[in-house]
């Protein structure tokens, strides 16, 4: 052994260290202990945003303003029978499927067997009021109802352009967008039974509701040859 290892070993033993030793006032300082509950909520914010994060609650649809008129609170779409018999138990009711673009045809019920024949009514487009409440009409339930123009005992549908798409929901021409309340506010405020009211043919045979046309994306909605015919 040389006189420097003679030396080390002579220095760690008066400072009580083993061979290699460090003092402990010149040893790095020991990593501060985890805060367990600060890992746990940073896994916690990890998962949330590898999972896009906490869903928000949905919030219930805001109701149109007060002022809003009658007629932006109802919703009329473009739909077509795609099916249609005579309704068993009432001879002036035909039962009908009819798509409007939603994931199953409507059944409906309408009194219009007095005045379209079954072929006529087999692939009609019309327009259904859809956000009325579910009626029993003589055992079968039916979800709204079809619009049609009438005067002096003449009953006419009022009909979207051909090129109208199937489910489009009617806007009202010179009137903000449509705001459709839910079945059940329709029926409690009767906002159709008020709409109803001024829905009438122009000399035109367009629909109406105040002097307003009732609009597709591919024109106006109208009957055959009803003027100032109520429409209901």
């Amino acid at each position: 052994m040389d006189d420097l290892d003679k030396m080390i070993m002579s220095l760690e033993g008066s400072l009580n260290l083993g061979p290699g030793g460090v003092p402990p006032e010149l040893a790095p300082p020991a990593p501060p202990k985890a805060d367990k509950k600060k890992e746990k909520a940073s896994k916690k914010e990890k998962v949330k945003g590898a999972k896009g994060g906490a869903k928000p609650k949905a919030g219930k649809p805001t109701p149109p303003p007060a002022d809003y008129p009658s007629i932006c609170q109802i919703e009329f779409k473009v739909g077509k029978i795609v099916k249609v018999w005579e309704h068993p138990d009432a001879d002036k009711l035909w039962c009908e499927e009819i798509d409007c673009g939603e994931d199953e045809p409507r059944k409906i019920c309408s009194g219009l067997r007095p005045y379209y024949s079954e072929e006529q009514m087999l692939g009609h487009r019309l327009l259904v009021v859809a956000n009325l409440k579910a009626k029993n009409l003589k055992g079968f339930k039916s979800h709204g109802m079809v619009l049609c123009a009438s005067k002096d005992g003449k009953v006419q549908f009022i009909e979207p352009p051909e090129d109208a798409p199937l489910g489009e929901v009617v806007q009202f021409e010179g009137l903000p967008p449509t705001h459709p309340h839910s079945a059940a506010q329709v029926e409690k405020k009767k906002i159709f039974i008020e709409a109803a009211k001024s829905m009438v043919t122009n000399d035109a045979f367009e629909g109406t509701w105040d002097g307003h046309r009732f609009m597709t994306s591919a024109g106006p909605c109208k009957c055959i040859d009803i003027a100032g015919g109520e429409m209901h």
